[in-house]
């Protein structure tokens, strides 16, 4: 049995590439820049409207973390979060909290998550997901740290 080694590219097919990258790369140049401006509108859009509230917390009806949210880390938060329910997102109508969330909070692990905005500085976020999945097996150590990262940012004394 001999070696296979993988075809030398043919001129053609170098030049079809050639032409796709260079047809392609204004378009996704152009999407990269709306993407950048779309994030830039939100920050100013927040740092300009939410005074008082410097945090979007967002989580759901899960057992494994609805009372202990809503016990510990909300009501040091009531002042200064805007609160977004994942298990009510039904009921979401476009606002700028939840405009915020879905860019800001990806697509992984955002649920529970906290996003702490400063003026003029880049979002910081807290994602407890993965830290939760060990508290539900009585293992509150990362829960506690992420809880502890997030209230010291905030300048908040944690119940």
């Amino acid at each position: 049995m001999g070696i296979i080694s993988p075809k030398k590219p043919t001129i053609a097919s170098k030049a079809f590439l050639t032409v796709l990258v260079i047809t392609f790369s204004p378009i996704l140049i152009m999407a990269i820049f709306l993407y950048l401006l779309w994030g830039a509108i939100l920050y100013f859009a927040i740092w300009l409207t939410w005074k008082e509230q410097r945090v979007l917390f967002v989580y759901s009806n899960s057992p494994t973390w609805k009372e202990y949210i809503e016990r510990e880390i909300l009501p040091p938060l009531q002042n200064q979060a805007i609160i977004l329910n994942w298990s009510e997102r039904k009921t979401w109508k476009t606002s700028l909290p939840v405009l915020a969330f879905q860019y800001f909070g990806k697509d992984r692990n955002f649920n529970p998550m906290a996003i702490v905005f400063r003026p003029f500085h880049l979002v910081k976020t807290y994602r407890f997901y993965e830290a939760f999945k060990d508290f539900k097996h009585g293992k509150t150590r990362k829960v506690q740290e992420i809880k502890r990262a997030l209230f010291e940012t905030l300048g908040v004394e944690s119940s």
